[in-house]
């Protein structure tokens, strides 16, 4: 069986970046004032930008924006409500699982949204897979024993593969009933052999009705 215990190397990079810093030599050189030019005295002085040390002419940096923070806000058994930090109006959220092969190998992540009524999808999920996954080979998700369905990916990028699927409403009543999910992908280095991941459904009924309570409009 080929193993994926690299798999999520590449998630793993791109969730925590590590920032290079160099350091710069700088000198400082002075010159006499010009005699018609009085010397500027202390009191009289500029005052120093933030984060600044005059005396160096050195600047000692200011803190800057992180970017949107992700959050756990709340666990459903082997789903997780995820959220993202926002300063004003409602926070985007999302139902989160992290797959894991038959070895407990961290090796793919679903997270899932509802989507507004009338439309063909009910909810849309975003899978991620590893970059050595054959592309051409589709995923493939089945809900307990019910038929199979394959799935495009959509891109490829530093985290990973992606695969945007739509799930219909009978789909979803399926997942909420259901036992568990099963994901199937096939590594590019082995393509005769499959990967087979168990998405449980323990705590979705529960989980998707808060996310889809945490997106409502208003």
């Amino acid at each position: 069986m080929f193993d994926f215990s690299l798999s999520l190397r590449a998630l793993t990079v791109a969730s925590s970046l590590a920032l290079a810093t160099s350091a710069m030599a700088q000198t400082a050189t002075t010159t006499e004032a010009p005699a018609e030019a009085p010397a500027t005295t202390a009191t009289e002085a500029a005052p120093a930008a933030p984060g600044a040390a005059p005396e160096q002419g050195l600047s000692m940096g200011q803190e800057a924006n992180a970017g949107p923070q992700t959050y756990v806000k709340q666990e459903f058994e082997s789903w997780q409500l995820t959220c993202v930090k926002v300063t004003d109006g409602k926070e985007p959220c999302q139902l989160y699982q992290l797959l894991k092969d038959q070895k407990g190998t961290a090796t793919a992540e679903i997270s899932m949204v509802s989507l507004p009524e009338g439309g063909q999808a009910a909810a849309g999920a975003t899978i991620i897979t590893p970059l050595e996954t054959l592309l051409p080979a589709n995923i493939t998700l089945q809900i307990d024993t019910a038929k199979p369905k394959s799935y495009p990916f959509t891109f490829c990028s530093a985290i990973g593969c992606v695969s945007r699927v739509g799930f219909t409403k009978a789909e979803i009543d399926a997942l909420k009933k259901g036992a568990k999910a099963t994901m199937i992908i096939v590594p590019a280095a082995a393509p005769k052999q499959t990967v087979v991941l168990d998405i449980s459904l323990k705590g979705f009924t529960a989980g998707f009705d808060a996310v889809a309570k945490e997106n409502q409009p208003g």
